[in-house]
């Protein structure tokens, strides 16, 4: 009987032990790949959901009040997560914010962020400046010179922020209803829906708020 306990001997070869078989993988049930795909498809809706509602969302601006750093119909992104308004920023406001006599329902309204809580803000018409606690602001996005408006609700001049608040002014401001509206005054920093950062259509638009 040989000896399977036997060392090899000088010069002897040690034959290959034989590789295992590998198991064979079961077959798939039948509509597995069409779950599987089901199941990614879902998690693309999910994270889209998440991400419109709750990171970043696309509108679309409503009037001319924003021309000419933004147009009518024009599309963009806002980014909301985390967002903190600051002055200068252009902001999308939701649409229980504003509600003006000529409106059948409320809208959202696109605008830029002229001075936050605590802040003061005064418009001269004479020289067509804006002060914000009392420094004249520097405004190269204004196409033409703003002039006194003839609404008997757009007669004030000054105004206090209140902490928590926004003060609102349309880039276009002699086709704007905005904070100096007293129908609209500051806005609650609750009603932003982010800031707006993208200009994406049309094409010829595109590119950084």
């Amino acid at each position: 009987m040989e000896d399977y306990n036997q060392f090899p001997q000088d010069g002897e070869e040690i034959s290959a032990v034989p590789e295992e078989v590998e198991e064979q993988e079961a077959p798939r049930r039948p509509g597995a790949e069409l779950y599987e795909w089901l199941q990614l498809f879902l998690g693309c809706v999910v994270a889209a959901v998440v991400l419109f509602n709750c990171v970043a969302r696309l509108t679309r601006v409503d009037g001319g009040s924003m021309d000419y750093t933004l147009q009518h119909g024009e599309i963009m992104l806002i980014w909301s997560l985390g967002y903190t308004p600051k002055q200068g920023d252009v902001v999308v406001l939701n649409k229980t914010s504003v509600l003006l006599p000529d409106w059948d329902q409320p809208r959202a309204i696109v605008k830029r962020v002229i001075a936050t809580g605590g802040q003061t803000v005064d418009v001269d018409y004479t020289t067509g400046a804006v002060y914000v606690d009392g420094q004249p602001l520097d405004e190269p996005y204004l196409h033409e010179e703003m002039r006194r408006p003839g609404a008997p609700s757009m007669q004030q001049t000054h105004w206090e922020v209140p902490e928590g608040s926004i003060f609102v002014m349309g880039d276009n401001r002699n086709y704007s209803t905005d904070s100096r509206d007293s129908l609209v005054g500051t806005i609650d920093t609750d009603y932003i829906l982010g800031k707006a950062i993208l200009a994406l259509w049309p094409l010829d638009r595109f590119g950084l708020i």
